[in-house]
């Protein structure tokens, strides 16, 4: 019509290629605008992680974990001055995307030799204990009436591995923040009350080095909380004690796969909150790290590395909790939840110290 023909091969090759290229574009915008939008968020549970470092230097300090002083300062921050408007986006990036990260790389500080050394009857006292102490709280909850959501991540962060765990824990269970936050204050009281008492018991107990070790490492809340304990009776109940607490962390993984199968299952066939159920496969990757760290040699100053950084990612990603949690919400909860979280602390103490005692 315009003296102009097209081959029709030629036009298959020529216009679908705009529509691409607007794609690219598009896409490359939204990408820009979104990293904008998570940025002020990101510099403020950053700069509160920052604090929490800061803040150990302090006399008397240092024994909390930055990852307590972090949801500390951010439900401070929260409650006292509100988080802004503009900084949603990247709280919500940080408690999601932040925290998948940080757990992938709790992998790096664990190998399959470690958990070696622990020795089959080792690992099946942390085993039995671990999920022993998980169904007592999750039962103990349904009896006095905590909120199922709130008793899992009690369970989870007392039979497992503290904070980490309640957070990791909550990647499937999807229990409100203030549950978060209650759950991780259970772990740190109860776990630290733990820290202090345990070196006392020893020699009223008649415990071995090696006893002592395995039942701090099997029963008491956070890594940090199991060093300082156990390095209390020597260094072989020290070494012993950190190497049976990692083999429990590992345990993370299968605990929080199978939960989000279980919650996936009951989700089946009903309405559930937005979506389904998302199976945590990022615990694939704590996996891999393990399995990657078992068979290369990362160099020691190297490993301290990933080890702080792990650490500062965590930390970041619990001021967010922090930063979404209110403090009125969370007096709601009542005394409850404390208690069970104090009852699930002389379980797991309790069964772990007479499983160490019939198999040591």
């Amino acid at each position: 019509m315009f003296g102009l023909e097209l081959e029709p091969s030629t036009l298959s090759t020529i216009l679908p290629n705009r529509p691409r290229s607007l794609s690219a574009s598009l896409l490359a915008q939204r990408a820009s605008a979104a990293s904008i939008a998570i940025l002020p968020g990101l510099l403020l549970t950053g700069g509160i992680a920052a604090s929490a470092f800061a803040l150990r230097a302090l006399p008397g300090v240092l024994i909390l974990s930055p990852m307590i002083l972090s949801i500390v300062i951010g439900m401070a921050f929260h409650n006292f001055i509100g988080t802004p408007a503009r900084a949603k986006a990247g709280v919500a990036f940080s408690m999601r995307r932040v925290l998948r990260f940080a757990i992938v790389l709790l992998g790096l500080q664990l190998t399959a030799t470690q958990v070696a050394e622990v020795g089959a009857t080792g690992v099946t006292v942390i085993a039995i204990t671990l999920v022993s102490t998980f169904v007592f709280t999750k039962w103990l909850g349904r009896l006095i009436g905590v909120d199922s959501q709130l008793a899992e991540l009690i369970g989870a962060g007392t039979s497992i591995c503290g904070a980490s765990a309640v957070i990791a824990t909550n990647t499937v269970t999807r229990a409100p923040d203030e549950d978060v936050a209650y759950a991780v204050a259970c772990v740190t009281v109860f776990g630290s009350i733990a820290m202090f008492v345990y070196p006392l018991l020893p020699g009223l107990l008649q415990l071995t080095p090696h006893a002592y070790g395995l039942w701090a490492g099997a029963s008491i809340h956070e890594i940090a909380q199991v060093v300082a304990a156990a390095y209390q009776d020597g260094s072989q109940a020290g070494d012993f004690g950190t190497i049976a607490k990692l083999s429990r962390v590992m345990m993370l993984a299968p605990i929080v796969i199978a939960l989000g199968l279980l919650a996936r299952r009951r989700s089946t066939g009903t309405q559930a909150r937005g979506a389904s159920v998302p199976l945590p496969w990022f615990v694939l990757g704590f996996v891999a790290l393990v399995g990657l760290n078992s068979l290369i040699a990362i160099p020691p100053a190297l490993k301290a590395d990933i080890v702080i950084a792990t650490t500062f990612l965590l930390s970041v990603a619990l001021a967010a909790m922090g930063l979404e949690t209110d403090i009125a919400k969370l007096r709601m909860k009542g005394l409850r939840p404390f208690f069970l979280g104090f009852a699930a602390t002389i379980f797991i103490a309790g069964l772990s110290l007479i499983l160490v005692r019939l198999t040591t």
